[in-house]
């Protein structure tokens, strides 16, 4: 069978690239011929499958998505597939990976009038209708129940065309059985010591995640504690207007701004709480790659994956509207908390050793392959 695979961009940081490479190497690995359509792609390809480098210039990111999209249906017309999936909504996929939330949803919540007079809104609104309208033919791998509850309130989509998916963590995140070399080692890179206390955020899209959010709860800390803690942030993004609220904070010196890296685990380890109060995220994959490190982690309970945290108990839900007084409070209640903080550390590794959260990308292999 010959897979054609379709995203905007790749590079190796996102969650959602990350996703797209595991389950088109999974395909691959399973003896399908695999055709990548992209506009750009960092770091090196995989052997065995085909790159196209969609050219779609446009200084305009609307125009460029659009002139993408029917760049690779021509394309397609001359050079055909068995399955189209697409890891960005657009016409003319047989399979979507919902990595997304709802936009149609979040326009008419969280936005004014006038931003759905735009051409940008027109555009959002065509392109996910097109995956999820009514009558539409496209088969959805849906990774959150609260994202399908909101598709088939907003669009009446057909209930059989979704597919739900477990999550899928790397089992490289799972702690090994002494992480305490690994613990010292990262600290002593970071140039911290082992009475520091590390909060960790993880995620590009610093905006998106809730950096604003984690920084001003990071400067509201008690003297005492406040002094023995440090906030380390690796993601992809713009950097600076979070810089600048960090030195309006005062807390610039105990910031560590890292970019995107292969080696997340290692922090995850040595780290002492995972902090992930997002705006919104479909998911949330770091939440669960925290639990089975043994890392508590503190969210905002619109990630889908929060609810596996207080299924694991292995840390703290913010619940729905948020404040920032809650995060203020939950963040220097947990750092104050050992005691706790062991505890939520020993049920995220006891329920790694037993949840069915690894086998996405497995499962959605098999769906491709295996839509009639």
């Amino acid at each position: 069978m010959l897979i054609g695979f379709c995203l905007y961009t790749y590079f190796p940081y996102g969650g959602l690239q990350r996703d797209f490479l595991r389950i088109a190497l999974e395909c691959s690995r399973r003896g399908h011929q695999v055709r990548v359509y992209t506009l750009c792609w960092e770091g090196e390809f995989p052997e065995g499958m085909e790159l196209v480098l969609v050219p779609a210039p446009s200084f305009f990111r609307v125009s460029r998505n659009t002139r993408f999209a029917r760049w690779v249906q021509d394309d397609l017309v001359k050079r055909p597939v068995d399955r189209l999936v697409g890891f960005n909504r657009m016409p003319g996929l047989d399979l979507y990976y919902a990595a997304d939330p709802c936009f149609l949803d979040r326009a008419l919540t969280q936005r004014g009038f006038f931003y759905r007079l735009t051409p940008r809104f027109r555009h959002h609104a065509a392109f996910e209708k097109a995956v999820f309208g009514a009558g539409e033919k496209t088969q959805i791998l849906i990774l959150s129940r609260q994202q399908e509850e909101l598709y088939r309130r907003r669009y009446g989509t057909e209930a059989n065309r979704f597919h739900p998916l477990p999550p899928g963590i790397s089992v490289d995140r799972r702690a090994p059985g002494d992480v305490t070399g690994i613990r010292r080692e990262v600290r002593e890179e970071l140039g911290f010591n082992e009475r520091d206390l590390i909060v960790l955020q993880v995620g590009s899209g610093f905006r998106t995640k809730g950096l604003d959010r984690a920084l001003t709860a990071f400067a509201s800390l008690p003297e005492g504690l406040s002094r023995r803690s440090r906030l380390v942030v690796i993601g992809r993004d713009n950097a600076v207007p979070f810089i600048r609220l960090a030195r309006r904070l005062g807390i610039a010196d105990r910031l560590t701004l890292l970019p995107g890296r292969d080696d997340v685990p290692r922090f995850l380890f040595a780290s002492d709480l995972l902090i992930h109060p997002a705006y919104n995220e479909n998911t949330g994959t770091v939440l669960l790659e925290a639990v089975v490190a043994g890392l508590p982690v503190l969210a905002t309970d619109v990630c889908g994956y929060a609810h596996y945290i207080q299924k694991a108990e292995a840390g703290k839900v913010l619940p729905s509207p948020y404040r920032q007084v809650d995060l203020n409070g939950e963040l220097a209640s947990m750092l104050e908390d050992s005691a706790g903080r062991a505890r939520w550390s020993a049920n995220g590794l006891a329920f790694a050793e037993q949840a069915d959260i690894y086998s996405l990308h497995e499962k959605a292999a098999d769906l491709i392959a295996g839509r009639s």
